[in-house]
C-alpha cells in the first residue's frame, strides 16, 4: 500500500482566472479525481494547512491519498500533470510505502 501527500499554493495564473474559469478546470478535475478512485485510488481527503500547525510547512493547501501499488502512484501524478495542474499551483509531493510505526522507528535508527 502506498501513501501520497501533495502540498500547494496558487500560482499567479489560478489567480488571474475568474471564478466561472476555476470552477470550469475543477470540473474537469473532478471527472478525473471519479477515473483515480474508480481505478483504486482512495482520496483520504483535502484540507487547508492549519494556521495553528506546530512546525507548520507554508503551502496553504495538502492532499491525502492511498494506493495499492507504485503504479496507481503514476496513475496519480500523471494525470495531475496531464490536467495542467502545474500550470495553476506550486506543488511538492511526498509518498512511499505504507509500514507500521516500528519499521519507521527501525529504519530511523539505523541510518547512516
Amino acid at each position: 500500500m502506498q501513501l501520497y501527500v501533495e502540498l500547494w499554493n496558487a500560482k499567479q495564473p489560478w489567480l488571474d482566472l475568474s471564478p466561472e474559469e476555476r470552477q470550469t478546470y475543477f470540473d474537469m478535475v473532478g471527472e478525473e479525481i471519479g477515473k483515480l478512485t474508480d481505478a483504486g485510488i482512495d482520496l483520504v481527503g483535502f484540507a487547508i494547512n492549519g494556521e495553528n500547525t506546530s512546525n507548520r510547512s507554508n503551502h496553504r493547501y495538502l492532499a491525502v491519498w492511498k494506493m495499492p501499488t507504485t503504479d496507481h502512484v503514476k496513475m496519480l501524478e500523471d494525470s495531475v500533470s496531464q490536467a495542467g495542474w502545474y500550470k495553476y499551483f506550486d506543488q511538492v509531493n511526498a509518498g512511499g510505502e505504507l509500514i507500521p510505526p516500528p519499521a519507521a522507528l527501525d529504519d530511523m535508527i539505523n541510518m547512516k
